[in-house]
């Protein structure tokens, strides 16, 4: 089980109750104007970054692997979301667990990132493949800079 989904609200109820313990009604008008406005900053930030995702094309980023070296484990999906300003491409069907999103930049590369109950458990880049320098085209056994000598 979840901890803050019982915790959190345990620890409201109990921080309104020592309020008007010590404070009488007063102490509970500003308890619950604090909470509120706790509440209020979350849905605003999230209101936020997500807004600032929609304007962004769905599973882009500027650079996968600087997104690989900023991933860290247990970050949730709201964060990421954060990090990248772009909501990740769904790699997963929808409602299952866990869920795969991938985020890919202009180069190619791309970031798979797992998610399980909100929370990034893995993450993996994979950059395209790159014709090697020394291919058969150029086994001239010469430097390719310099001309071939006249026969």
């Amino acid at each position: 089980m979840n901890f803050q989904k019982i915790g959190v609200p345990l620890a409201g109820v109990l921080m309104v109750v020592l309020a008007y313990r010590f404070s009488g009604w007063g102490g509970v008008a500003v308890v619950s104007g604090a909470m509120v406005m706790w509440v209020l900053l979350n849905f605003t930030r999230m209101v936020q970054i997500l807004k600032r995702a929609g304007n962004r094309p769905v599973g882009y980023v500027g650079s996968a692997v600087m997104l690989n070296a900023k991933l860290k484990p247990r970050a949730s999906l709201l964060h990421v979301v954060a990090m990248t300003s772009a909501l990740g491409e769904l790699r997963s069907p929808q409602g299952e667990q866990p869920e795969i999103f991938r985020w890919t930049d202009g180069t190619g590369s791309y970031v798979d990132c797992t998610f399980v109950s909100g929370k990034l458990a893995s993450h993996q880049l994979t950059r395209p493949q790159t014709p090697e320098v020394g291919s058969a085209a150029d086994d001239s056994g010469q430097d390719s800079d310099r001309p071939a000598p006249a026969p």
